[in-house]
């Protein structure tokens, strides 16, 4: 079995997903409610995930602070997924947010 990389692609200044925080937590995380930025919500989505699969995932944030990498911009041209872009080895997942639920899904249909 071969690592499973997660990379959550988007602006640190800007909100981890389309819709406010609400107070159900629907996105699986505590430390960033309220907050709704990305520069909050990736390391606690960063935490969640190494808790729940340790060494079997990673998860890296790719900044587009200072700049988009022309990888991002293919991506953006032919798919046009919302920010963040949430990848799960190299490929857009349909999640648009940060949430540990809907991308525990991927995860487990990968492993």
């Amino acid at each position: 079995m071969s690592q499973i990389t997660v990379e959550v692609v988007g602006f640190t200044y800007r909100p981890c997903g389309p819709f406010p925080c609400n107070a159900e937590r629907t996105c699986g995380l505590e430390e960033c409610f309220e907050k709704e930025k990305l520069s909050f919500a990736f390391p606690a989505l960063k935490k969640a995930l190494d808790e729940k699969y340790g060494d079997k995932v990673s998860v890296e944030l790719v900044s587009l602070d200072n700049g988009i990498p022309e990888w991002v911009k293919e991506i953006v041209m032919k798919e046009h997924p919302p920010l963040p872009i949430i990848l799960l080895n190299k490929k857009v997942i349909p999640v648009g947010a940060v949430s540990v639920p809907k991308i525990s899904e991927y995860i487990e249909q990968n492993l």
